[in-house]
């Protein structure tokens, strides 16, 4: 799969005044600072599209981008498959270390939440972990929250660039391990980089596979 194109549509402070759930849609969270936008820049190859900060808590909103794609060689053979797929990225608020308020925390969690369990065309949440350190408690609680929700989620391993490749490899099995503990198995992942691209044809691919199961297209 190609990206045709890839552009900012709207925020929102609430899962109910998000676009019309007439196509698939994929949002993307974790802990602040894991790198989500520059790993929605990358999947798009649009360096512009989601805004970068070095400050922790800079998304506040439900953010929507459109995006528009096209099939792989593979699919464009078969019954309609060399028009072009149009579905929603977003861009969800991170958890973790953000300097705000209680009170705005908690607002924060509650739109998170609505979203996550309300969104009738949500595919798929990819759940953002820094390969960076040994598994975090807070990664780990919100994964098994999901798991209680039954949201469809897979892990996504950034910044695979700032390791080694053993300690990349160490810090995906050691996580993998601590999820061991509650999950019978585990789920879907993806170890990536948005310095070198690492993995971008991978997600591309799982969301291609995603989009054509999607009952509204």
């Amino acid at each position: 799969m190609e990206i045709i194109s890839s552009q900012y549509l709207i925020s929102n402070p609430d899962f109910s005044q998000c676009p019309k759930p007439d196509r698939p849609e994929y949002a993307f969270i974790g802990r602040s600072n894991v790198g989500k936008s520059s790993l929605i820049n990358m999947i798009t190859n649009n360096k512009s599209l989601a805004k970068t900060s070095s400050a922790p808590g800079k998304t506040q909103l439900i953010n929507h981008f459109e995006i528009t794609s096209s099939p792989s060689p593979l699919h464009k053979a078969e019954k309609g498959g060399g028009k072009g797929v149009r579905w929603y990225i977003v861009d969800l608020p991170g958890y973790g270390y953000a300097k705000i308020s209680q009170s705005s925390r908690r607002r924060w969690e509650q739109m998170i939440e609505n979203y996550i369990r309300k969104r009738e065309n949500l595919v798929c949440l990819f759940v953002l972990i820094d390969n960076r350190h040994e598994p975090q408690a807070i990664d780990i609680e919100f994964i098994n929250q999901l798991g209680k929700w039954g949201v469809p989620f897979v892990l996504v391993f950034t910044k695979s660039d700032k390791n080694k490749p053993a300690a990349t490899t160490r810090n995906v099995d050691s996580f993998l391990s601590v999820l061991a503990q509650t999950w019978e198995q585990p789920p879907p992942y993806f170890v990536t980089s948005a310095f070198n691209k690492a993995g971008r044809e991978l997600l591309l691919d799982y969301i291609e596979k995603l989009n054509k199961g999607f009952n509204r297209l």
